[in-house]
């Protein structure tokens, strides 16, 4: 047994030995033979992957005139790492380098403890004078190589519609907006190496290899107008400071066409420091994410539905009593009015709610619920931007009366702006509804161009009856709204205040403010949809969003050079 004991011992002796030798053998193998490989293996496995990896393609927005300007493009960056067998001094390395790219001296210590690494990022995106004091302080073992990085030059400017650049799964991927949902026709084909590797999995390009070129991206053009797109930011960044306003969107739409001009939702973000922006939320593009209860601009679709079967005409006539019971329920206008002998138009000019209850009656729940989804609500509207949400319709799928009713004036029924905006679009637009989209063409890397076509979705109702109501709504607008001064135009228009669902009600205090309208009426060249939440101090939609609405459309008539029609 004793014999026995000595050979295992023995035994395992020299295995020690032997994977000793083994490791000086590959130490010495590494910082010595192949030392200087290993320097510069960063450098030339860079300059391979540069080859390799596409080009993003670049994203353009328009100009009055023609002009595109960039709105995201690709950039040089210096990117600081650390070569562990190089350095001398690694607490001075630490001290020095560790202010400066904001990363603590302990977290680079830790990157320095293995001598065999090659290569150690330390930040990307630097910028120029921050490269040039690390330059300065001349440290071995700290280096620097050029990367390109996305780059938005004009700021958080359309941050909603353009999304960002982030990383995913260590990967580089659009995430919200056009970044995300054209990320294949924006990131390219990536290339291919076929060569033979080392023991740690490097290339080993001094032999024979194959490389297959990356293809680049192909690049956007908005159909947004940077001036238009800026103003109206800074009009609604106005308004919520004005009014307290946690959050509000904007559109500007061509009606006849569907081409998105301007698209706001706020708050919004820098999408060049996405990562300092604490709540996710701001990165959603709320005018195509998030649903709402639009209230009374809903209105104009139970007209719609009226005008087109031919249950009512403008004129027809009703006697609103101040209230309606359905059931259990009692419907009633806001602020408790009663009209009495009231048009049709009348309805819109001084938004009756049992009005338009009258009109959903003897259009019938059936046919007012298909019209309903005729005009798009309940499903996407295809707008080329990620993460659309869709319209919930739940409530008047039940069947019930008293859900039909309160659909009527826009409760019950939840949409998205960019629903709300197409449906009132097609209605200016003679019936027609049309796909919204953003990306007007798209460039491929050997310049052959693609031209979006404006896409007609579904006549949804006739020339004829789309004509009656924008004169209904023209009224709406001159005799309804007196903070809508647009002398010389035809403007037509609905503003909706909508109480906020809380529990099983609606809360008493909370609303969301909404004005949709469109211009010159009769041969329209844009649509205005504004939206506010929940605004302090100011009660109704009319008093807080005309005011905001006549600024954009004056605006508007003056950069588009439309003459007066009267």
């Amino acid at each position: 047994m004793r014999k026995f004991g000595n050979l295992r011992l023995y035994t395992l002796l020299v295995l020690l030995v032997l994977v000793a030798g083994v490791v000086a053998v590959r130490l010495f193998y590494f910082q010595i033979i192949r030392h200087s490989y290993f320097t510069a293996l960063a450098k030339g496995q860079h300059e391979v992957l540069k080859t390799l990896i596409p080009d993003r393609g670049e994203i353009y927005i328009q100009e009055k005139g023609g002009a595109w300007r960039s709105l995201a493009a690709n950039r040089s960056f210096q990117t600081v790492y650390l070569v562990p067998k190089d350095v001398v001094d690694k607490n001075e390395v630490a001290e020095k380098i560790a202010p400066l790219v904001d990363v603590s001296a302990e977290k680079i210590l830790e990157k320095l403890d293995d001598p065999n690494d090659p290569y150690e990022p330390l930040k990307s995106k630097m910028d120029d004078e921050t490269a040039a004091k690390i330059k300065e302080l001349n440290l071995a073992g700290v280096e620097m190589i050029s990367e390109d990085w996305r780059w938005y030059p004009q700021g958080s400017l359309a941050a909603n519609v353009l999304g960002f650049l982030g990383i995913k799964n260590e990967e580089r991927v659009g995430q919200y907006g056009v970044e995300q949902y054209y990320q294949e026709t924006l990131a390219g084909q990536s290339g291919l190496l076929d060569s033979e590797k080392d023991a740690l999995g490097n290339w080993l390009l001094m032999g024979d290899y194959s490389l297959e070129p990356a293809v680049n991206g192909s690049s956007l053009y908005l159909t947004l107008d940077q001036n238009i797109q800026y103003v109206v930011e800074q009009r609604m960044k106005a308004l919520i400071e004005k009014w307290q306003a946690p959050a509000a969107c904007a559109i500007v739409m061509e009606p006849k066409t569907g081409a998105i001009r301007a698209m706001v939702s706020l708050p919004d973000f820098d999408p060049n420091e996405y990562r300092k922006t604490k709540d996710a939320d701001y990165f959603m593009n709320s005018c195509v994410q998030k649903l709402y209860e639009p209230g009374s601009v809903f209105k104009p679709i139970v007209m719609a539905a009226g005008l087109d079967t031919g249950k009512i005409s403008p004129e027809t006539t009703y006697t609103d009593t101040g209230i309606l019971q359905i059931g259990s329920y009692n419907i009633q206008n806001a602020q408790n009015k009663t009209y009495g002998l009231s048009t049709m138009t009348n309805v819109l000019e001084k938004s009756i709610n049992t009005g338009v209850v009258f009109v959903q009656k003897i259009v019938g729940g059936e046919t007012f619920t298909k019209y309903i989804e005729a005009f798009g609500f309940g499903e996407a509207t295809g707008i080329d931007l990620a993460g659309e949400g869709e319209g919930n319709l739940k409530n008047i799928k039940e069947n019930r009366e008293i859900n039909y009713a309160t659909a009527a004036f826009g409760q019950g029924v939840s949409v998205t702006p960019i629903e709300m905006a197409s449906a009132i679009a097609a209605i200016a637009n003679d019936g027609k509804l049309m796909r919204p989209y953003v990306v007007e063409k798209i460039v491929a890397p050997d310049g052959q161009e693609t031209t979006v076509q404006p896409e007609i979705i579904r006549q949804v109702i006739t020339p004829q009856s789309a004509a009656k109501l924008t004169a209904m709504l023209v009224s709406t607008v001159r005799n309804g709204y007196d903070k809508v001064k647009l002398p010389g135009y035809f403007v037509a228009g609905k503003t909706g205040t909508a109480q906020i669902a809380s529990g099983k009600g609606y809360s008493e205090n909370e609303t969301n403010h909404s004005f949709i309208g469109y211009a010159p009426a009769y041969d329209p060249k844009f649509l205005i949809f504004l939206r506010m939440e929940k605004p302090n101090g100011i009660q109704f939609a009319s008093e807080s969003l005309s005011p905001v609405f006549t600024d954009l459309a004056r605006y508007l008539f003056n950069y588009y050079e439309i003459p007066p029609e009267e």
